[in-house]
């Protein structure tokens, strides 16, 4: 900073005191600008970061999400291949049983037809529910990568406000200079 002796004259026609104020002011205000646009920048890193490490979070929770639903899934195919089984043994059994008792006739195999219709009818509603289930795990998942990327969406969402908060060092100087020159107008009166 320039140190005028009292009675020379500053810069720009002001007096050496008047000159000193100038030249404070201004440096004020550029160290002003310039620390705020500092800490916006140290917020919008701290933001990032903190997205990003949210980010790791929402795939980490869509992940261990997706493997309950797929392990869920298995289980109910295993039942459903149990049931399935079981329904085909009930159908052989009651075959045996049939042709056991050594009837014969129309009404016999009248009586064969309709069990073996009501076993593969047994199975068929268990085939059903089982590509129901498959569908649902097809929807829930869906659903879970939906909520993952809405979470990322929002995360995003807060870097980018966090960064445009941070004033651009142009607009910094420009608001120095403008105040610089307010300044000087009102110390020329």
């Amino acid at each position: 900073m320039c140190v005028f002796a009292a009675g020379a004259t500053g810069l720009f026609g002001l007096g050496a005191g008047a000159s000193n104020l100038f030249l404070a002011s201004l440096g004020l205000n550029l160290a002003t600008g310039l620390a705020g646009r500092s800490a916006a920048q140290a917020a919008a890193q701290q933001t990032y970061q903190a997205a990003v490490v949210g980010s790791q979070s929402a795939d980490q929770a869509l992940a261990a999400q997706q493997e309950g639903l797929a392990a869920q899934l298995k289980e109910t195919q295993a039942s459903k291949q149990q049931e399935k089984l079981a329904a085909t043994i009930r159908g052989l059994q009651a075959r045996g049983s049939a042709l056991a008792s050594e009837r014969a006739g129309v009404t016999f195999n009248v009586l064969l037809q309709d069990q073996e219709r009501q076993a593969a009818n047994a199975r068929e509603s268990i085939n059903q529910s089982l590509e129901s289930a498959r569908r649902q795990y097809g929807r829930n998942i869906q659903g879970l990568t939906a909520q993952r990327d809405s979470r990322r969406n929002r995360l995003q969402s807060s870097v980018n406000q966090a960064f445009n908060e941070i004033e651009p060092l142009g607009s910094v100087l420009l608001n120095t200079a403008v105040q610089g020159l307010s300044s000087y107008a009102s110390l020329t009166g």
